[in-house]
């Protein structure tokens, strides 16, 4: 079959799967990135070597028009931020690779509250697009465990490498799953955790404040240091009792080492930097 993919450099997995079991891409659609985080530049070198079109828009319906005036049957979708309009219209199947065991895990970015939970088990999914996030019927999943010890690096790991086998299937067998995808439970959707829950609070355990920090990796969590607030991105910590209040800062031989009483010890500031101001709304 031929399809147009919406990815980024994630994806890539999932797109050379499509393509090794014989299907011919049309169009390769990604979203903007930050080159922090996320990056698309090897999925653009897939688009220029077989020198398919490119967008870097959400797909309209006139978009979803063309596609199918193109030839195209299926549009495969793998870590995208856009809601995707009634696809039905014009194309045969729409499909989305979504990073949780559905129906537990609607929504995005859902591996950081996974780890902030402290889960045991993950997974992921491949699902029709409904024209609600994540509630299509389901293809396929893939289930993994998860250590007590998970970070946002590790899990995300996991997840890349469940999907690269997900696709396999998927591709290879579609015809027959996309008759026999099941429809999903009733609705889990984890939101996205909040600023204030994204926040680290002196008051926890020093196991609490590290899974936490795990949870958000490279992204950074918030803290505040003597009223001034920082993102902090990498933090360790060790149990011992002391009589110092939560909160109390101690510098330790230079201005970035930053040791904190916690409620059962310390929590010492390995990475971090000053939060940027919020503007106030106008």
């Amino acid at each position: 079959m031929r399809f147009a993919m919406i990815g980024m450099d994630r994806s890539i997995a999932v797109y050379d799967a499509f393509v090794a079991a014989g299907w011919t891409p049309v169009k390769i659609i990604t979203p903007p990135v930050d080159n922090v985080f996320d990056f698309n530049g090897e999925i653009l070198n897939r688009a220029s070597a077989l020198k398919l079109p490119v967008q870097m828009s959400r797909p309209t319906d006139t978009d979803l028009k063309r596609l199918a005036e193109d030839g195209c049957d299926t549009l495969v979708v793998c870590y995208c931020p856009w809601r995707i309009g009634d696809w039905s219209r014009y194309l045969r199947h729409a499909i989305n690779f979504h990073p949780s065991p559905l129906p537990k895990g609607r929504g995005s970015l859902p591996t950081i509250r996974a780890v902030a939970e402290g889960h045991r088990e993950w997974g992921v999914s491949c699902h029709k697009i409904s024209p609600h996030f994540d509630e299509g019927d389901v293809l396929a999943q893939r289930r993994f465990e998860l250590s007590p010890q998970e970070t946002f690096d590790s899990i995300n790991a996991k997840t890349d490498m469940a999907f690269r086998s997900l696709a396999v299937e998927v591709a290879t067998r579609f015809d027959t799953l996309w008759e026999n995808a099941q429809a999903q439970p009733a609705a889990e959707y984890w939101p996205m955790l909040s600023a204030e829950e994204s926040k680290l609070d002196w008051h926890w355990t020093v196991e609490q404040l590290l899974r936490r920090a795990r949870a958000f990796g490279k992204l950074g969590v918030r803290a505040d240091y003597g009223g001034v607030p920082l993102v902090v991105r990498q933090l360790t910590g060790w149990v011992e009792a002391h009589d110092h209040r939560p909160g109390t800062v101690f510098v330790n031989g230079n201005p970035r080492g930053l040791v904190v009483a916690v409620a059962d010890g310390y929590a010492a500031l390995v990475e971090w930097n000053a939060a940027p101001a919020v503007k106030p709304a106008p």
